[in-house]
């Protein structure tokens, strides 16, 4: 019998390549997306850095589409070097330069060779010099004939410039290469006309600001037509990125303010929610036809080409002839290009936070639900409510959408609960420094007995699917025992950019089978300040000892593959401080791993202690991975400690430490 061909119903258009790629490394971006630092330090890697080097011209930009990890002959080679002074074909289009540029700043950043330096800072002068003074990019510089000449927005190619001058402009550490006063002022300068090229842009369509097209005449600054099937028109896709771009700046001007309220006003109107993508792939994998279908509810989706004047979406094939339809373009066009996109949704999520942060009312076009998934609290009376827990039980149980309590600067001295119906919870700081939720309950003061530790807490969240950022939580009852700051028991619990402040027992995450993530954070205590049972992975975190003692005591379950995962965090201690262990674990199968982490001298050389219990020695996992400072002393360590091989910590991605199908510690 003739087995037919299976139709495969892929997901509700998640039509981003990120989303759906896989880290095979097989080519050159997933190799420059690597998570292990130390990879870029090996032989290989350097291997593949003399490739890029020898494809990067002398005018400082790179080709697009180089798989650079190929091995060269001995000709191809010669072939580089004699065409190093070429002009042609350089180009930011398909993140050719960006990218290039990022490999070598994380080379340079495990291996201190001044050509990666050099390197890195020619592809940065190449994109100075092919700025038009209008603050727009073309897609190819030296200028190539054809639409490669318009300001392109297309695959995001200026957004990504302009995050390049923006984290070289703000001095982040993004970057391992650390440019001159001169050329970050440069870089600045390059942003602002970058962004009020964004601004001047932006369609209007009857008078009222939209979005942008994927192409802008480089001299009228109106949508352009590219390549045949890609006609002036509004792009649900490109003005993604841009606005989300133009809400990650600090302080924005009231042209910005006006261009991020306008776009999303525009995205809430053209977003189509009764129609899914559904493809249809051969035995291969490969995509063989595109359907869009009727539903009900369907998740919202933009079409990648809206008209000008009405936003109604249309579709082209080669021929350049507008089609209201996918079904009426050929199966060449129709399955090998992304004709719908679902990022601007990231837009709409994020909208109202950004829109009460900068003193924006959210706008009477807005959505109902807009109106009702926000509260804000303020103890100056102007917000909803004067206290947290007030803003709590007036927030929806089990919402099928994020709920955000907005949280102005003040010191609120309460015990704050999130019950474990006050699901899809989000508490906004209005800054961590100055929105500090803090209260002074300790072991002593509670006196319930000998589990008197876990009533201490000055906020515990009992929900699964919350999340915090930019604020503060504190016990702030001094060094008088167990006194905890913030108890998570809930699952899947994002907390960033906070400052988690308490003595002993200061952080406790805890919740059967919960995983729970900690990024951009300062944790500080004393004795076990980090303890508990969950799954929990820490990156990029500052964790600060106050005094001698312990830093983590975990009790993971035995079972667990992770308990605490520390990656690229700091730790760092009081002048006190000088005798400090990375560990001692709670219960018997204790779990806890630290990599690519910087190490103070405050940590003890023999790294972990068993609290006594030599069973544990047996049964507890501790190990390190390519960890530096003072404090990284593996050939010191405890005996029964481990130093993980490559192959062994490259499982420990935030994929796999958290994994969950909806990969909530992307949002």
């Amino acid at each position: 019998m003739i087995q037919l061909k299976k139709y495969l119903l892929l997901f509700l258009v998640s039509l981003s390549v990120g989303a759906n790629a896989q880290n095979t490394y097989k080519n050159w971006p997933d190799i420059i997306r690597k998570n292990d630092a130390s990879w870029f330090g090996t032989e290989e890697a350097k291997k593949i850095a003399e490739n890029v080097l020898l494809y990067q011209r002398d005018i400082g930009g790179w080709p697009k589409n180089i798989q650079m990890q190929n091995e060269l002959t001995p000709s191809q080679k010669n072939d580089l070097i004699e065409n190093k002074k070429s002009t042609k074909e350089i180009t930011t289009d398909n993140g050719a330069t960006t990218q290039e540029m990022l490999f070598m700043s994380k080379m340079y950043a495990q291996v201190k060779d001044e050509r990666y330096k050099e390197s890195f800072l020619k592809g940065l002068n190449y994109l100075f010099e092919a700025q038009y003074a209008n603050g727009g990019w073309p897609q190819f510089y030296p200028l190539k004939k054809g639409y490669y000449t318009h300001i392109t927005y297309n695959d995001d190619s200026m957004v990504r410039i302009l995050n390049v001058m923006k984290e070289i402009g703000e001095e982040t550490d993004f970057y391992s290469i650390k440019p001159s006063k001169e050329i970050t002022d440069k870089a600045k300068t390059s942003f602002n006309k970058g962004i009020d090229c964004i601004v001047k842009t932006q369609y209007k369509q009857n008078g009222v600001l939209t979005a942008w097209c994927a192409q802008h005449d480089e001299v009228t600054l109106l949508p352009a037509k590219a390549r045949a099937y890609e006609l002036p028109s509004l792009s649900g896709k490109e003005s993604a990125k841009i606005v989300l771009l133009l809400m990650s700046i600090k302080n924005p001007s009231p042209e910005i303010i006006t261009a991020v309220k306008s776009a999303d006003a525009w995205f809430e109107k053209t977003k189509i929610t009764n129609l899914e993508e559904k493809r249809v792939l051969n035995d291969a994998g490969k995509i063989i036809d595109k359907k869009m279908i009727p539903a009900q509810n369907a998740a919202p989706i933009w079409a990648r080409f809206m008209e000008l004047d009405t936003n109604e979406p249309f579709f082209c094939d080669r021929d350049g002839v507008k089609k209201k339809t996918l079904d009426e373009i050929g199966a060449e066009r129709k399955n090998g290009y992304a004709w719908y996109t679902d990022e601007p949704k990231e837009v709409l999520k994020k909208y109202a936070s950004w829109a009460v942060k900068n003193g924006v009312k959210v706008s009477e076009a807005a959505s109902d639900k807009k109106k009702t998934n926000f509260l804000t609290v303020a103890q100056d009376g102007s917000g909803d409510f004067t206290t947290i827990q007030e803003a709590i039980y007036a927030s929806p149980s089990f919402p099928y959408e994020k709920f955000t309590i907005f949280i102005k600067n003040g010191i609120y001295k309460e015990k704050v609960r999130v019950p474990e119906w006050n699901t899809n919870l989000v508490f906004l700081g209005e800054s961590k420094e100055n929105t500090i939720i803090r209260f002074d309950d300790n072991f002593s003061k509670i006196n319930l007995g000998r589990n008197s530790t876990f009533y201490t807490s000055t906020v515990l969240i009992e929900a699964d699917d919350f999340a915090a950022s930019n604020l503060t939580i504190k016990n702030a009852s001094g060094d008088k025992g167990q006194a905890i700051a913030l108890s998570v028991v809930g699952n899947r619990v994002k907390i960033v950019n906070c400052i988690i402040s308490g003595n002993q027992d200061t952080l406790y995450l805890s919740g059967k089978n919960a995983r729970q993530y900690f990024k951009d954070c300062f944790i500080e205590g004393t004795t076990d300040f980090i303890f508990g049972g969950a799954t929990a992975l820490f990156e990029n975190c500052t964790i600060h000892s106050i005094k001698s003692s312990y830093v983590t005591a975990a009790s993971t379950p035995q079972g667990l593959e992770y308990g605490f995962v520390f990656k690229n965090c700091k730790l760092t201690a009081e002048p006190a401080a000088n005798a400090v262990y990375l560990g001692r674990p709670w219960r018997f199968y204790a779990k806890t791993v630290f990599i690519n982490c910087e190490l103070g001298k405050h940590i003890k050389p023999e790294g972990w202690e068993n609290w006594s219990k030599p069973e544990a020695e047996k049964n507890a996992f501790y190990a390190e991975y390519n960890n530096s400072g003072e404090g990284f002393q593996p050939a010191e360590r405890v005996s029964w400690s481990r130093q993980l091989t490559k192959k062994e910590a490259e499982k420990y991605t935030i994929e796999n430490i958290l994994k969950d199908s909806s990969k909530w510690y992307l949002n």
